[in-house]
């Protein structure tokens, strides 16, 4: 239903965009500053607040259309592997619009762009000695496959900025008409920053605002190209200016307007692309439709960073780590976990301890989601649940994730909630310690054999290995000891014991299919023995000798 509802879109749209009249014009606001202030839309109010980078605080979030949310990320250029920084920007966007899908009612109709011709791509299919449209098609293709992995929903409809070059051309056409950028005479048009007066300008408190290098018959330094005229051995396309190929902002524009037509609720991509990629769309797109706001709300995600280090991860610093390798190490749900214990807007720092924490936090909701299943089965000995105590924080629970991610997504606020919740669970699900665990009697875990029958020498076995693994468990977690001088911070696990938090994890993992289930409790860690242990143990006894 998306699919043809976009399609149905795309089609409206392109006549909107081909019929759009020259004499359409702004109210007068185009030649002042004032025309830089946003305006709160008219629409179908959401109960939700979001930070928008156009006004740089919280607004209250509402749509054009009551349950439904138009939304335009800018997706990769498509010249290498995508890296752990662009992983975080778009699992983080996935889990704001997941936010918005199921629990507040909200369908998000998602289109990317994917820009496969650009001066990177360009560069690196002769370095490669391949095609340009054969190299972008390659690492399009592990993009996708890399977002799968994350289990990144992908958007409604992907665009080609290759399949998509007419209906660019007509674009730059219109803004032209409407006097908003100029062809030169080497067969460039760049966009005419001058003609919109004090409407330029939304983001750049972010970043410097410099001009890009072009021509010296750029009428200002700040002017941007919209049409780039053909170079030997480069792929082009015909227009009214020559042979040629599209600047880097006018993509985004003509594609989210061929999709939305002349009017957007929610803008995303990283806070680097802020200026000037996201302030030149604005202002192209404004000027080709003729209307004084043009997207409402601008999502901006923060810099994935190498613990230490001041600079975000890209490829340009070599800094970067592949998401192929990044998922050997650990898994998808691991990663979104470490995204969620940070607000999606904040730079984050990676590291091997902060990838621990976040697969703490998972291990003791699994944990204790565990503990729930056997205490309903009675295979847990615990005291008496006080249920009406949990039902009550339970719903205290709920109220509080909701308030938390109604209020600019705040996942922090929620995951705490919910581990708040699990600690709670857990005080009640402790088992039962009588003075029998004096006396060296375990009645946890149930020992009908004693140590000289199979069952008896298998659960001996069991326990040694156990508080073998928790012992290195615990060394692996033992965090370094804090420095006396400096601003106070939290210690740090020592990285060199993390293939041992691996390993002990791999076991656990392994052993679970051969019944014998290791729950881990913090620093220590409980064992028990499931009917497939016991399955084994009595084919063991039946086997003739």
């Amino acid at each position: 239903m998306l699919r043809l509802w976009v399609r149905s879109e795309f089609r409206r749209a392109k006549v909107l965009c081909a019929s759009r009249a020259v004499s359409v014009r702004c109210n007068g606001a185009c030649s002042n500053a004032s025309a830089r202030e946003w305006v709160r839309p008219s629409g179908a109010a959401t109960g939700l607040k979001a930070f928008n980078s156009l006004t740089k605080q919280k607004e209250p979030l509402i749509l054009a259309r009551e349950g439904v949310a138009t939304w335009y990320s800018c997706g990769p250029t498509v010249y290498d592997h995508a890296h752990l920084g662009h992983a975080c920007s778009y699992v983080r966007f996935d889990i704001l619009q997941r936010i918005l899908t199921r629990l507040f009612g909200i369908t998000v109709i998602h289109a990317m762009v994917i820009t496969d011709v650009d001066d990177k791509i360009i560069k690196r299919s002769w370095e490669e000695n391949v095609s340009p449209k054969v190299l972008a098609s390659i690492y399009e293709d592990e993009f996708k496959r890399d977002m799968l992995s994350l289990k990144v929903i992908p958007p409604a409809v992907y665009l080609r900025v290759t399949e998509n070059v007419h209906h660019i051309v007509a674009f730059i056409d219109g803004i032209i008409r409407n006097g908003h950028a100029y062809a030169t005479k080497e067969g460039d048009v760049y966009f005419d920053i001058q003609s919109i007066g004090g409407r330029y300008g939304k983001f750049v408190g972010a970043v410097d605002p410099q001009g890009e290098p072009g021509s010296t018959t750029k009428r200002d330094a700040r002017d941007f190209a919209l049409w780039k005229r053909s170079k030997p051995q480069e792929p082009f396309w015909e227009s009214p200016w020559g042979r040629g190929r599209p600047g880097w902002h006018i993509e985004c524009s003509t594609i989210a307007s061929s999709v939305f037509g002349s009017q957007l609720d929610i803008h995303s991509g990283g806070i680097d692309l802020a200026f000037p990629h996201h302030e030149n769309e604005i202002a192209q797109s404004e000027a080709y439709h003729q209307c004084g706001q043009w997207a409402n709300y601008f999502l901006h995600s923060g810099h994935l960073h190498l613990k230490g280090s001041e600079e975000k991860m890209s490829k340009s610093l070599k800094n970067y780590v592949s998401i192929k390798d990044f998922l050997q190490s650990y898994s998808a749900t691991e990663f979104r976990m470490f995204c969620l214990l940070s607000k999606y807007r904040s730079a984050i720092d990676y590291s091997h301890s902060s990838m621990v924490e976040a697969r703490i936090a998972l291990g003791t909701i699994s944990t204790f989601m565990q503990d729930a299943k056997a205490y309903m089965k009675g295979q847990l000995q615990c005291t008496p649940v006080q249920e009406a105590a949990l039902w009550d924080r339970l719903a205290d629970t709920k109220s509080s994730v909701l308030k938390a991610l109604a209020d600019d997504f705040d996942t922090p606020r929620a995951v705490n909630a919910v581990m708040n919740l699990v600690h709670h669970g857990n005080c009640q699900l402790q088992p039962v310690s009588t003075i029998l665990d004096v006396f060296g009697v375990d009645l946890l875990h149930t020992k009908q054999g004693d140590v000289g029958t199979s069952s008896g020498r298998l659960e001996r076995v069991v326990e040694q290995l156990t508080h073998f693994r928790s012992e290195v468990r615990a060394f692996a977690l033992a965090r370094q000891d804090a420095p006396t001088s400096g601003p106070p911070h939290k210690a740090e696990l020592y990285p060199e014991r993390g293939p041992l938090l691996g390993s002990c994890d791999t076991l656990r993992k392994d052993l679970a299919p051969l019944g014998v289930l290791i729950k881990d409790r913090g620093l220590t860690s409980t064992w028990e023995l499931t009917e497939g242990s016991e399955r084994v143990q009595d084919e063991e006894q039946e086997t003739p000798i």
